[in-house]
């Protein structure tokens, strides 16, 4: 069909929502219009869906949902003798709707159902999926993106999200099935009262909590360290489950940003809900001028990803995820080993754009240090490898440079809460020492060497957008840099060619990780850039590393790359 003959087909069908059919009729004529709602569709990743939040093809909203949750239960029931499928949803415009749309589908497929009573962490999410032991589940969110956004993650029954091969699957089933007509669905209140749709239980909630409590290690001391916490959950699912951690490890004193305590999906005081942006934390920021806590916690809308910022000379400073993630590491190998907890043959994973001092500190404390591909599934498969030999206890710790962290094996995702609850024991321990945070990143750079990690997202909105990424991959893979900001390349690694070259000798090996639009270039000085079209956003990001014998030398060598790369670009 024509991006028209598509357009008319939705004013006719689409007549259930009216939000949707005002917004048809406004873009009658105009023509621009209804090609960016229509021109394709709205893309099935590994992730799921994530867009724009109106009416098309190339939009979320229930249409999309259905249609998506009918090429679930699809596969779930070709899959899965007696499926059933666990869903949770975050603050954003929507998501309850969506949530529900997506029960309903399921339901009317014969499908069990498990959902929140109200809106949950993604992290609880997986639990669920574990806890229930449903064969997949699904997180309404669009994790840290604009209010204008939402999305739709699916997980498989191991609680990670989808793997490549089922969400393939899940795919073709969704292209087999017409959006309107080959959708079934039911009632929602009509399916509960079946006992198709059931309300997930208050006891599930514990039981996480407490396997989270698990993850600590000097938690007894936290309650007399005095330590003060100011945290904002960006107007997010956190608020409930964050604050219940702390308060159950004795972290009495926290003050939390009343502006954004609340679930609100329009995100009016932070329009860019990301705890690696200092200006979604503004407000924090500001408060902690008065009430002057040890540490400033900010989770993000689906509480998996965390930041901080801590106290200097200057005011607050913000730690980067690289840094907050590696402090994390260093204190649970350090602290685990004086315990005497830590497993035999201990494991450690990160991404491949997460920082190398990671690779450092494991070697210090005779840690094995894992690497894999960009995004938090990848670390959780490795957690289901440990489990499926009897062995997830070897697992101590996940993170990756995007501010995301997991200690434990109970949840197959990042999790903000145990982070939370992590960082203000690490806070509290060193506090006891008196050490403060700012110190002890100092004292790992002064033992590891000094790492600056920065990344740079070039945006490339609409189809053009596709067309510009596209290219660029292309021409860098064709006209290889021999430098970048001066350095020279010194080795060239295409992820989706399989090819690691060395550039001096131009030999090649192959990489062992699986096929993945994802270019590295390591370069002399210990430098090294990485870039890859974000699987989530219309962007493109490139990932700099830099070192150096101080943090000054690091930053600036860093800024000449960051500039020259951007210039390579085009941009």
């Amino acid at each position: 069909m024509t991006e028209k003959e598509l357009y008319e087909l939705w004013l006719e069908k689409a007549v259930d929502d009216p939000d949707l059919h005002t917004e048809l009729v406004s873009i009658a004529g105009d023509d621009e219009a209804v090609k960016d709602r229509f021109y394709r569709d709205l893309e099935f990743g590994t992730g799921g869906l994530r867009g724009v939040i109106g009416a098309g093809t190339y939009r979320m909203n229930v249409y999309t949902v259905r249609h998506a949750t009918q090429g679930l239960a699809d596969y779930v029931n070709a899959a899965f003798a007696e499926p059933s499928v666990a869903i949770s949803y975050d603050s954003r415009i929507k998501s309850d709707v969506f949530a529900r749309e997506a029960a309903s589908v399921l339901a009317a497929n014969g499908i069990k159902v498990y959902i929140y009573t109200e809106l949950m962490p993604t992290p609880m999410l997986s639990y669920a999926v574990r806890a229930h032991k449903c064969s997949a589940g699904i997180m309404v969110t669009a994790s840290h993106n604009p209010a204008k956004y939402n999305g739709y993650k699916v997980y498989g029954s191991d609680g990670c999200q989808l793997t490549l091969d089922a969400a393939e699957i899940v795919l073709k089933n969704i292209n087999s099935v017409d959006m309107f007509d080959g959708v079934k669905t039911t009632s929602f209140d009509e399916a509960v009262k079946s006992g198709m749709i059931n309300y997930i239980e208050q006891s599930v909630i514990d039981n996480y909590l407490d396997e989270v409590s698990r993850q600590g290690i000097h938690t007894d001391l936290v309650k007399s360290s005095g330590l003060k916490v100011v945290y904002t959950p960006l107007n997010g699912t956190g608020n409930k489950p964050v604050r219940a951690i702390l308060s159950k490890i004795g972290v009495e004193d926290v003050t939390v940003v009343p502006e954004q305590e609340y679930p609100d999906g329009t995100f009016k005081t932070c329009p860019y809900p990301n705890p690696e942006i200092k200006e979604a934390l503004a407000y924090g920021l500001k408060l902690c001028e008065t009430v002057k806590p040890d540490l400033l916690l900010a989770t993000d809308p689906d509480c998996d990803r965390v930041g901080i910022a801590v106290p200097s000379d200057n005011g607050y400073v913000l730690f980067t995820g690289n840094e907050v993630g590696a402090m994390l590491l260093e204190y649970i190998c350090a602290e685990r080993t004086k315990a005497g907890t830590m497993p035999e043959d201990p494991v450690a994973v990160k991404t491949i754009v997460t920082t190398e001092i990671a690779a450092k500190i494991c070697k210090e404390y005779g840690v094995k240090m894992i690497n894999v591909l960009t995004g938090f599934k990848f670390i959780g498969e490795q957690i289901g490898f440990l489990e499926n030999k009897g062995q997830e206890d070897r697992y101590i710790f996940g993170f990756e440079e995007s501010y995301g962290y997991l200690a434990g094996s109970y949840v197959r995702d990042k999790d903000a809460v145990v982070a939370s609850m992590l960082i203000c024991e690490m806070a509290a321990f060193y506090r006891t020492k008196g050490i403060t945070l700012l110190q002890a990143r100092e004292n790992m750079y002064a033992k590891y060497g000094v790492y600056v990690h920065t990344q740079s997202s070039f945006t490339c909105e609409g189809a053009a957008g596709m067309e510009q990424m596209k290219k660029i991959m292309s021409d860098l893979r064709t006209n290889t840099p021999k430098e970048i900001g001066g350095l020279a390349v010194t080795k060239f690694d295409d992820y989706l060619a399989s090819s690691s070259v060395d550039t001096a000798t131009g030999a090649k090996t192959m990489l062992t990780l699986p096929k993945s639009d994802v270019l590295a270039f390591t370069l002399t000085d210990g430098a090294s850039v990485i870039i890859r079209p974000s699987g989530t956003e219309p962007k493109i990001k490139a990932y700099f590393t830099t070192t150096g014998d101080s943090r000054e030398k690091a930053q600036a060598l860093e800024q000449v790359l960051n500039k020259d790369f951007a210039k390579k670009l085009g941009f």
